[in-house]
């Protein structure tokens, strides 16, 4: 006769196997291989919570240096411009700026050619 669980077990056996659903072959249905996945998973999750900030910090800076040197500046000028002229702006909304409103990104290079040139 099969063995019977207590109670918190089975939900504790319930909850790794619901968080490996769509895994392939044992590691979805047998539970001492599933455990070993999900915890991988999880920790694969918290690492990469914290290399998607880096990354996206990344891509602005990008997109920010794309649209100043359409202007005739680097990315360094620009953002050392807008310190000076005391333009407190993230670089996600400067990023959003480039790519969207380039009439309204075009006004923040001036002003922060002048604050260099001031």
């Amino acid at each position: 006769m099969a063995h019977a669980q207590s109670g918190a077990n089975r939900a504790r056996r319930k909850k790794i196997l619901k968080m490996a659903k769509g895994y392939r072959g044992r590691a979805k249905s047998c539970i001492t291989v599933a455990r070993e996945k999900v915890e991988k998973g999880l920790r694969y999750a918290y690492r990469d919570r914290r290399t998607k900030k880096r990354n996206f910090r990344s891509l602005w800076i990008q997109r920010i240096n794309a649209g100043v040197r359409e202007h005739g500046m680097v990315y360094s000028q620009f953002m050392n411009g807008l310190l000076k002229a005391g333009i407190e702006v993230d670089r996600k909304v400067l990023s959003d700026l480039a790519t969207r409103e380039p009439e309204a990104f075009k006004t923040l290079v001036e002003q922060s050619k002048k604050a260099l040139t001031a």
